[in-house]
């Protein structure tokens, strides 16, 4: 079964972290970890999120995953998980979600 599901799809995402998507990351070929914005949005002032942030990325990196930070709005949590060595980062502090258009013409396109 493990072989099929990766033929279909190129990669798998454990998309909030809880104890059933624990559970996925041995059940399942799972790629990708995301770290829910509800744990990123209090950073730095919640010690308690930024111990389960970090702990989280590593988790994620020491089963060979790639991690994604999820609503990232400011400096000081782009600061903070660039410190904890978070693979990606996504979020407001960016770019607001834009059409696929949009982005095909701000960033894929050459302007002449």
């Amino acid at each position: 079964m493990e072989q099929s599901i990766n033929l279909l799809s190129s990669k798998f995402s454990a998309d909030k972290v809880s104890e059933s998507s624990l559970n996925y990351l041995k059940q399942f070929p799972i790629d990708v970890l995301k770290i829910d914005q509800s744990f990123i949005k209090e950073i730095p002032k919640n010690e308690k999120d930024m111990a389960i942030t970090t702990t989280v990325i590593h988790l994620g990196k020491s089963l060979g995953l790639e991690v994604i930070a999820e609503g990232v709005e400011n400096q000081n949590q782009v600061e903070f998980l660039a410190e904890a060595k978070c693979h990606k980062i996504q979020g407001y502090y960016y770019s607001k979600p834009l059409p696929a258009l949009e982005i095909e013409e701000r960033y894929l396109v050459k302007k002449k």
